[in-house]
């Protein structure tokens, strides 16, 4: 264990970026925290949590995957990836930091996505436990612990005192980079942390929120059921969920005539829009209530179905405050299992 004192943390980032380029979450014009390119004078947020989720640094909104110049009959394939440059986040809450192992199994499973698989390798973590988790946070429902957030050192704030922990060899790394600004210490004031975080966790609104009753061996009675169509009547379509969660991964591939060739780039898409996998037969999922229940279903039934029991959300709460019309995924598993529980 390892701890720098709370006013040093502008040189802690000044070292770091003096070795691999630094993302910190600070505040925007906007009243809002995102994660930005670290520069001198840039602060560390006081927010809970950023709008858009740490997702955007491996699986990011668009990206050119491939290039052609065509001449004639003349078709040239043009390799437009480059190495990822060595990069650290820092920052990152536990619910972001589990939903890099979501994503994992989807991008780094065969036939492996080398362009998200070259940009994980290239990426040290360092995430920060949730002093103050908001109401809207449930990550323990699916057993995550905001107060031993993972990731590649796992870090503490409490008296004044930032406390470090490697867990990895890209942690250790980092450690040693970094290692003439910490001091080593014990783990007693972390520890104590973590409780005071614990009994915080026990008061929140959602504590009492569980995964019962859902799950792959719960696909047919789910589907079925007659709760969906009021759940999605309301539901505008817009997708601010999907484009806010840290573990939604579909994305669309399209060609751009540029006027001196053809870019192939991917962009996020949606699964709550009506084109979304749109094929020559026409849209698989005709009808809002279709859609509605894709989604959920997938996070909450299909993914676990697939995974060893591991679902496709990871508590984060951004779609509970992000919602136009206050349609989540809480009041979906609630309604789903209303007498169940």
């Amino acid at each position: 264990m390892y701890r720098i004192p709370e006013q040093n943390l502008d040189r802690l980032f000044s070292l770091t970026a003096e070795k691999s380029k630094l993302y910190i979450p600070a505040d925007t014009a906007a009243g809002t925290a995102q994660f930005m390119p670290w520069k001198e004078g840039l602060k560390l947020t006081d927010a809970h949590n950023t709008v858009r989720s740490a997702k955007d640094f491996f699986f990011p909104q668009t990206e050119n995957l491939v290039g052609f110049r065509v001449e004639g009959k003349s078709i040239e394939v043009i390799d437009v990836r480059e190495e990822t440059e060595d990069f650290v986040v820092f920052g990152v809450r536990a619910c972001d930091v589990r939903s890099f192992s979501i994503l994992d199994k989807v991008f780094l499973a065969d036939p492996v996505d080398t362009y998200y698989k070259n940009r994980r390798e290239h990426g040290t973590i360092l995430s920060l436990a949730c002093n103050m988790p908001e109401e809207t946070c449930f990550c323990g429902t699916f057993g995550i612990d905001c107060a031993a957030p993972g990731g590649d050192v796992q870090m503490w704030q409490t008296d004044g005192w930032f406390y470090l922990e490697p867990l990895t060899e890209k942690g250790n790394a980092y450690i040693d980079t970094v290692s003439s600004l910490l001091e080593e210490c014990g783990g007693e004031a972390a520890a104590e942390c973590r409780r005071a975080i614990d009994a915080v966790k026990k008061k929140l609104p959602l504590a009492g929120l569980t995964t019962e009753g859902f799950g792959g061996d719960k696909m047919a009675e789910l589907f079925d059921s007659e709760k969906w169509g009021e759940l999605a009547e309301a539901c505008l379509g817009c997708g601010t969920c999907t484009f806010v969660c840290p573990t939604c991964q579909c994305y669309d591939i399209r060609d751009f005539n540029t006027g001196h060739g053809i870019s192939r780039f991917r962009c996020w898409d949606s699964c709550m829009y009506s084109d979304f996998t749109k094929m020559s037969a026409g849209q698989p999922r005709l009808t809002q209530l279709e859609r509605f229940r894709q989604r959920f279903m997938h996070k909450l039934v299909y993914f676990p179905a697939n995974n060893d029991g591991e679902f496709g959300c990871v508590g984060c709460g951004r779609c509970l405050s992000k919602c136009p019309i206050s349609m989540n995924i809480v009041k979906v598993m609630k309604n789903l299992t209303e007498g169940d529980q």
